[in-house]
């Protein structure tokens, strides 16, 4: 947890972080909302024994939340990626737990969507790339390690002009595989996105028109479960607003103005 300010009445944010199986990595984002909310940043469940899935990941921030018995009012959820489905799913499932939600550069929940993102990453990946990649998913010897630099050879792919690059703790493959597979059934069987239905809470979405998960298809994928979704798209901006150099003070300022109008 980052430092926060001392009012008591500060309202809590939880940040979700994306891959799955990719923690961190949110350190700029829970500085920029730390001088104006109370930020906890959790790292997701690790693989081991069972498989991981959706219902498993709910239920861990479930417990957290109701672990916290305060600041008073349902905490807010912002989540990156994979993060910001987690956000909807925890939501739909436990709706009185969750205060507003912020989406940024959701991932994908149609089989459309998913076929447009990864055709615009394979045209941003050049052969080197392409190669570079297939020897990482053929090393067997250090599948965390393999995931993470996988991350860092697509990170270019994913942004437009970023002032750092994006830095994840110790990455969990298989936990990514099994959490990932879980979504997927489910997506399949019809359970999301149909399930945010329930989802009463004030919901915003903010997405890079360089990003390339297709924010409009994604959109409009929720929209049509979830009327009151508001969206924000920003220039020059990919995957990573809060690192992207021409986006990231217009990103702090909307996600701020948003956040703090909804937890009065």
């Amino acid at each position: 947890m980052n430092a926060h300010p001392p009012e008591a009445e500060c309202r809590l944010v939880i940040l979700l972080h994306g891959g799955p199986g990719a923690p961190g990595g949110l350190d700029g984002l829970a500085a920029g909302l730390g001088r104006l909310f109370r930020v906890m940043a959790p790292s997701q469940r690790r693989s081991g024994g069972a498989p991981l899935t959706v219902g498993i990941h709910i239920d861990d921030v479930r417990t957290l939340i109701e672990s916290l018995g305060g600041p008073p009012g349902r905490p807010a959820l912002v989540g990156h990626s994979w993060g910001a489905m987690l956000a909807l799913a925890v939501a739909a499932a436990h709706p009185m737990l969750v205060g507003p939600i912020a989406l940024i550069g959701c991932g994908t929940f149609t089989a459309r969507a998913r076929a447009v993102f990864q055709a615009a990453v394979d045209c941003r990946i050049d052969s080197a790339v392409r190669r570079r990649l297939e020897q990482l998913e053929e090393d067997s010897a250090d599948i965390d390690a393999s995931f993470a630099a996988m991350g860092e050879l697509l990170a270019p792919a994913f942004s437009f002009d970023l002032v750092e690059p994006p830095r994840t703790g110790r990455c969990d493959r298989r936990g990514h595989d099994e959490t990932w597979a879980d979504m997927l059934r489910l997506q399949a069987e019809g359970v999301y996105p149909a399930a945010f239905r329930v989802i009463d809470s004030p919901v915003l979405m903010l997405h890079g028109r360089d990003d390339p998960h297709p924010g409009g298809l994604i959109r409009d994928d929720l929209r049509h479960v979830m009327p009151h979704l508001e969206s924000n798209e920003f220039e020059q901006c990919g995957h990573y607003p809060w690192l992207e150099r021409a986006a990231r003070e217009s990103f702090f300022e909307a996600l701020c103005r948003w956040l703090e109008r909804h937890a009065r």
